[in-house]
């Protein structure tokens, strides 16, 4: 009992701080891609309200990269801590992947940072606009090898488990495993869509606010026809990941449809999807459920009536639990589909140019909604995160490795020390970071700051400043 007691404490500890540091690296890679976006619009035009966004965004920027830094070298602790007897068995591929993530971390993604931060006036606006991009560039290369490690866990392959070793036996086939290009993409444009509604919700508050709105307006534009083809997007990836999920993970599936029939009473196929309902693994059904019948052959079959396997199908030592996977997708569902929606709302707002006008009610609601809109890309991570985790028990490596195969032996004393220890940094590390955004955030984009143009042009800040007296342009007013 002691020892189910502890790997139980072990598994909620990395699922602590595997979820609170997921918070940060999809902001980091859309931000930095909408960095780059307001430094290219600011060196095409030269019209510095495009200097100012870049360098407040880039504040917002730093607080929340230290903060994944932070939490990511902890999660890499937790790892050797936490599953020792798994990192030891999978290190001949799993410890390599991480090892290419954390030199494009530590070293590519790190090294065009200090030129992004402290570049500015240093380097010419080509060659800062470059390190901008690198930044983006390296940030999406190390999300492409933590996507890589975590899709190998899903859907492994180039491998064999010889006396409780992974060995590699194929390269290509083990990167480029079943799940892996879909499920890359699928989190890459959740991040961008995740920084993209960050944006339109800090240009919300500041409209709604009535504070430096010629400023703000602009970059609210662009992110809300960015997000109509980007939230609908995401919606079309979620789909296409579904299919391989059905195909390579089916038991994972039926999971987060709550499918626990593969045929209703009369022996025809369960074609229904579940709106909601009240799974009970125990009685290997739902107790009650809310169905649109043919709705699930629909979408994971594309067929009137195709077959989808139910969890009576899968053995009962290999059944993952239903609740979190079920209702952790269609908390995800629900927000893809209202993001689409605020995002088509600001579209037609931006296209009919009523968002400027902050008098009319429609529009304030509109600015309400998006900055409420704000939150739910990190919800939807973190339960979409959950669903994926969690659906794939009780393997650690889907259909080798149980996950008590992979947990450290610790008693309940140590368990509860490292899990306590883990919960305490990762809420210091949390409060802090929204402390200090809030507070960069409230306090504004610093209009007295003179523009480093960079190179030669740099020694324009040394010219006298304008007149006081002089008016200033609409946007910097606050």
């Amino acid at each position: 009992m002691e020892s189910a007691t502890a790997i139980m404490l072990s598994r909620l500890d990395f699922a602590w701080v595997a979820s609170m540091h997921f918070l940060y690296p999809p902001l980091t890679i859309g931000l930095a891609l909408l960095l780059f976006f307001a430094e290219w619009r600011w060196i095409r035009t030269d019209d510095d309200g495009w200097y100012r966004l870049t360098r407040f965004f880039e504040k917002l920027f730093i607080i929340n990269f230290g903060a994944g830094v932070a939490t990511g070298v902890t999660m890499e602790m937790a790892f050797g801590i936490l599953y020792g007897p798994f990192s030891q068995a999978a290190g001949p591929y799993f410890g390599n992947v991480l090892g290419y993530e954390t030199i494009t971390a530590f070293m590519y993604e790190a090294g065009f940072i200090g030129l992004m931060i402290f570049g500015w006036g240093k380097i010419s606006r080509g060659m800062h606009l470059f390190a901008t991009f690198n930044v983006f560039a390296s940030s999406t290369l190390s999300a492409f090898w933590i996507m890589n490690a975590n899709s190998w866990m899903q859907t492994p392959g180039g491998v064999e488990l010889r006396d409780g070793i992974f060995h590699v036996t194929d390269w290509s086939e083990a990167i480029f495993n079943p799940s892996f290009l879909t499920s890359f993409a699928h989190m890459w444009v959740a991040a961008i869509e995740l920084a993209l509604f960050f944006v339109i919700g800090v240009c919300a508050w500041y409209l709604l606010k009535n504070r430096y709105t010629g400023l703000f307006a602009k970059p609210l534009k662009y992110a809300l026809v960015a997000a109509a083809v980007i939230a609908p997007l995401q919606v079309f990836l979620g789909d296409e990941l579904g299919q391989v999920i059905g195909e390579h993970q089916p038991a994972a599936l039926a999971a987060m449809e709550g499918h626990y029939k593969t045929y209703a009473e009369d022996g025809s196929v369960n074609t229904g999807w579940h709106i909601i309902a009240w799974p009970d693994d125990a009685a290997g059904d739902n107790r009650w459920a809310i169905t649109i019948p043919h709705a699930l052959s629909l979408i994971e079959t594309h067929s009137w009536n195709g077959e989808v396997m139910g969890l009576d199908q899968v053995p009962s030592a290999e059944r993952p639990p239903v609740w979190i996977p079920f209702y952790g997708f269609r908390v995800m569902l629900a927000i893809g589909f209202f993001l689409v929606l605020v995002a088509f709302w600001g579209a037609w707002l931006t296209y009919r140019q009523r968002l400027a006008d902050r008098r009319t009610r429609s529009t304030r609601w509109f600015l309400r909604a998006a900055v409420f809109a704000a939150f739910l890309p990190f919800l939807a991570i973190w339960t979409g995160w959950w669903t994926r985790e969690i659906a794939r028990q009780p393997w650690l490596v889907d259909g080798m490795m149980r996950i008590e195969d992979g947990v450290s032996r610790m008693t309940v004393l140590e368990a509860s020390i490292w899990l306590v220890g883990f919960v305490i940094f990762e809420l210091v590390v949390w409060y802090f970071t929204w402390y200090f955004m809030a507070k960069v955030i409230r306090h504004g984009p610093d209009l007295e700051a003179p523009v480093l143009r960079g190179g030669h042009e740099a020694l324009g800040h040394l010219e006298p400043e304008p007149d006081n007296d002089q008016p200033r342009p609409a946007y910097e007013r606050p």
